[in-house]
């Protein structure tokens, strides 16, 4: 008869008999629940609900296709909060509902901003007359670039005509916003992604409501209007003027390109600055000073909230009787929302300035002005009000920085030395050397908080970003900032230039520093792009090591490695091939990119980025490898594959027989024998694409696939791709990944903020 212990011995073997890692599960939920009960405790929940929203947003911008019923979204989103209320006695349960809920109410919300933004798409390239009036007016090196209101378009019916079309035009002399024009002009749709996964500029397009690019030909003619304009379009058209005569008035005070950036730091206005000065900028880590985002905002902000505390506390009677601290706080939310306004409310400004007004009324309320809880409310607003910045740089940047540098505050404001009744002396050596040490920590924090995603859109790393920060932002925090808010105020009083000049001298500082640092050998480093899995694994990394407060923050080192890893080491395709047929590039005997044909200068700019070739889009050997004639272009590549690009329909019959891939602009025969025929027809559905090339047979990537509903593009031909022979394996066709922003770089790019 067995004993008393027994049962326990029975239960201790099978407990042994167990996989460690079963045994490890009670201790692993135990330790999960505890840390979850922090996190509650200290209210560190709420910044979640915050990525539950954004996750609804990307959910809608990335899968979703077709039309939405907004009750839907909505009505589930409402449901589900309230059934989070109804069981709010509970532990869990109330959290997971919320967090449920504003999923679907930020999928209702892109739903939503989607459908406001609506205008029709121009779907083929059109020459004709165009008319309307000038919204915007951005003066470059050579000419300018105008934003047009259509009022007529040839004879284009209404529900065809794009309202809204951006265009070059390079004899801008005379005009100014708000004139009423006339002009022949030749109109293109809005830009598709070079490659899968690239920039769409089509959907950036559609959200600021332009329905086609291009340029106009000949003279413009301003006339009187047909009828008076809008209200909204007279004040923005006011407003940009006064932005131009700001810029020439900053430019001409300092001259060159020190005056160009000047301007561009005050006004926005980046149009004069040469392609040669964007590269030292970017070279040495600080192109984003002249983007009007955050650092000008707090800047600006910490400008006026500074000279307003100053001049009350002279004031005795206001200093000891009123909370001055809460007016300077007031008059500088005043004062940021002007500059955001005069600077033209690029996207980047925006989403800057509502987390600057969040933190400067945490001060009317008498709460901490940076927390983790005030960037989730400005996170909010800004999605609910433009859910699609979500897919681009200046957010993802933007917030993953002062996420950072939120979460690693206490450690960049400890001292290393910190004298205790020393001399005045000393203490200025302990307020510098705090100064140098808090520049460098809170310039490496943003840099790596902000390194996943440069990387993923701009395929390119500065080493030396950390010195260029630390060299440039006392002369911009110091000088530059406080001379642009100082001029702004002068102006009226037509006192502005010497504080223009003494604004331009720290400019030239900056760029002699970069220009500097520019010389440094691998100052710009190429690496290739990587795929959208690695950018989510090492956002929910980020996630997971800023938001908690107990241990769980550790749960962020898998994803995070996981993810370094896959970017790491990508897979490259082998070819790429323009969205219209007429280029392509193939990976040589030698692993680097030969090209067939004539691709568009962006295009050809982006597919090397992507690739991780440092080279020029101008470069002589580009071509090495390839032969070329008038009929068309004939490369080999891995795996023996032979590529040709035809250019003239008399070398179907040749290279239909010999090529594995037949790539070109025309539309190809039915009887063409190559394996893979990507022409007029099959890219007009599926737009630019790639292969891949591995011993089981190619792998395709389009950017987009045949019926789509993507109110941004115009509907494709549907069609299938051309696979005559029926014994061959058809290809694995897959569309590419939602198309992330890049930076402002080449003919289509440029206008897109950069953090």
């Amino acid at each position: 008869m067995a004993g008393p212990g027994a049962g326990t011995g029975i239960v201790a073997r099978a407990a042994g008999a167990l996989p460690a890692p079963v045994l490890l599960l009670p201790a692993l939920g135990g330790w999960f629940s505890a840390g979850l009960a922090a996190e509650a405790a200290q209210r560190r929940l709420f910044p979640w609900l915050a990525v539950a929203f954004g996750s609804g947003a990307l959910l809608f911008l990335t899968v979703a296709d077709g039309p939405v019923v907004l009750a839907a979204p909505f009505g589930s989103g409402l449901a589900l909060a309230g059934s989070a209320f109804a069981l709010r006695a509970r532990a869990v349960a109330p959290a997971l509902l919320l967090a449920a809920a504003f999923v679907f109410l930020g999928f209702g919300a892109a739903a939503l901003r989607t459908a406001g933004v609506a205008a029709p798409v121009l779907a083929r390239t059109v020459i004709a007359p165009l008319h309307g009036f000038v919204e915007a007016l951005e003066e470059r090196e050579e000419g300018a670039r105008l934003v047009v209101r259509v009022t007529r378009l040839g004879e284009m019916p209404e529900a065809e005509r794009p309202s809204r079309v951006r265009v070059s035009y390079r004899r801008a002399d005379g005009l100014k916003p708000g004139d009423y024009i006339e002009a022949k002009a030749r109109l293109l749709p809005p830009p598709e992604p070079a490659r899968p996964g690239g920039y769409d500029f089509a959907r950036d397009a559609y959200f600021r409501g332009i329905g086609a690019v291009g340029s106009l030909l000949g003279q413009a003619t301003v006339k009187p209007p047909p009828e008076p304009a809008p209200l909204a379009l007279r004040l923005a058209a006011g407003l940009d003027e006064a932005r131009n005569a700001l810029t020439r008035r900053i430019a001409a005070s300092n001259g060159g390109q020190a005056g160009a950036v000047a301007a561009a730091l005050v006004t926005g206005k980046r149009g004069l600055i040469d392609q040669d000065t964007n590269d030292a900028l970017r070279a040495a880590g600080i192109y984003h000073v002249v983007s009007i985002s955050g650092l000008h905002m707090v800047l600006a902000a910490g400008v006026v909230f500074w000279l307003a505390r100053a001049l009350l506390a002279l004031v005795p009677g206001l200093a000891l009787a009123w909370p001055i601290k809460k007016i300077a706080a007031a008059l500088a939310m005043v004062g940021v929302t002007g500059y955001c306004a005069f600077s033209g409310w690029d996207l980047a400004a925006e989403r800057s300035l509502v987390m600057t007004l969040v933190m400067l009324g945490a001060i009317l309320v008498d709460r901490p002005a940076l927390s983790l809880r005030n960037l989730a409310l400005a996170a909010l607003i800004s999605l609910a009000r433009e859910p699609e910045g979500l897919l681009g740089p200046s957010f993802q940047m933007s917030f993953g920085a002062v996420a950072g540098l939120v979460a690693c505050a206490r450690l960049i404001e400890g001292r290393l030395w910190n004298p205790e009744g020393g001399g005045p002396v000393t203490r200025a050596l302990a307020w510098l050397l705090a100064s140098v040490i808090g520049t460098l920590a809170t310039t490496l924090v943003a840099q790596i908080a902000t390194a996943p995603f440069a990387t993923y859109h701009f395929q390119t790393v500065q080493p030396f970003g950390l010195v260029g920060n630390a060299l440039t932002l006392p002369l911009v925090s110091l000088v530059v900032m406080p001379a642009a808010v100082l001029g702004i105020l002068a102006t009226p009083f037509a006192l502005d230039r010497p504080v223009w000049w003494t604004m331009g001298l720290a400019v030239r500082g900056m760029l002699d520093i970069s220009s500097w640092i520019e010389g440094f050998d691998r100052a710009t480093m190429v690496l290739p792009a990587f795929g959208s899995g690695a950018l989510g694994l090492m956002t929910v990394a980020l996630l997971l090591l800023v938001l908690p407060v107990s241990g769980l923050r550790w749960l962020g080192l898998a994803p995070g490695l996981v993810g370094l890893a896959l970017a790491a080491s990508p897979e490259r395709p082998d070819l790429y091939v323009d969205r219209e047929g007429g280029g392509a590039a193939l990976r040589g005997s030698d692993g680097r990119l030969v090209v067939l044909g004539k691709p568009p200068a962006f295009v050809l700019e982006q597919w090397l980025k992507a690739d991780g070739d440092g080279r020029s889009r101008d470069d002589s050997g580009l071509g090495a490898g390839a032969r070329c004639d008038k009929l068309g272009c004939v490369g080999h590549g891995p795996q023996g594959v032979s590529v040709a690009l035809v250019r003239d329909k008399r070398a179907f019959s040749e290279d239909c027989a010999r090529a594995t891939v037949v790539v070109s602009r025309l539309e190809a025969p039915p009887g063409c024998a190559a394996r893979h025929v990507l022409d007029r027809k099959f890219l007009a559905a599926h737009g630019s694409t790639t292969l891949r090339f591995t011993a089981e047979g190619p792998v395709i990537e389009t950017a987009k696939r045949p019926g789509e509903g993507r109110p941004w593009r115009p509907a494709p031909v549907a069609t299938a791709p051309v696979t005559p022979k029926p014994a061959a394996p058809a290809p694995n066709v897959a569309p590419g990944p939602a198309a992330p922003a890049v930076p402002p770089e080449g003919e289509e790019a440029e206008g897109q903020a950069e953090p």
